[in-house]
């Protein structure tokens, strides 16, 4: 579910084709995206275990630990493209805004945090040249649970 208006369009990232762009303001620590309608997760080895959800790999995403959700329908939520400086923080599923972001910003995340461990996605990022490989769980949650601590904490309540 994304919760701010949005639209689909070109992305500004070369190569990336589609992207999730803002039709309004969010300010930093809203939720962008929120979990919706996950009717279930899969082990990895599921995933690589079946002719059927293999040829959807390309699909999937690690929610938690070895667990991970499988999109086909490709839901807008899919066109949030990868940045290692993204406006996005990946946490358990749900994505908040790093900063206050205006009407017409690109959502971004680090999609090392939605690959299996070790897992090296297809292309590089494009703005560093660097490989995309998947964070250890725990690696994982522990960057984005500090991320979001700091975000938070850095928001002043009004």
């Amino acid at each position: 579910m994304i919760v701010p208006r949005h639209r689909i369009a070109a992305s500004a990232i070369a190569g990336a084709g589609q992207g999730l762009f803002l039709d309004q303001h969010v300010a930093a620590g809203q939720i962008v995206t929120a979990p919706d309608a996950i009717e279930r997760t899969y082990r990895y080895d599921e995933l690589t275990g079946s002719p059927e959800l293999t040829a959807q790999l390309y699909a999937s995403a690690r929610w938690f630990e070895d667990r991970y959700t499988v999109s086909p329908d490709w839901p807008d939520e899919c066109y949030i493209n990868h940045s290692f400086s993204p406006t996005g923080l990946w946490h358990l599923g749900f994505v908040f805004a790093l900063q206050d972001l205006p009407a017409g910003s690109e959502i971004t995340v680090d999609y090392r945090h939605l690959l299996p461990p070790g897992e090296e996605e297809a292309f590089v990022d494009t703005a560093t040249g660097q490989k995309i490989v998947g964070l250890p769980w725990i690696e994982s949650l522990t960057l984005s649970t500090q991320a979001l601590a700091d975000l938070l904490n850095g928001i002043r309540i009004a």
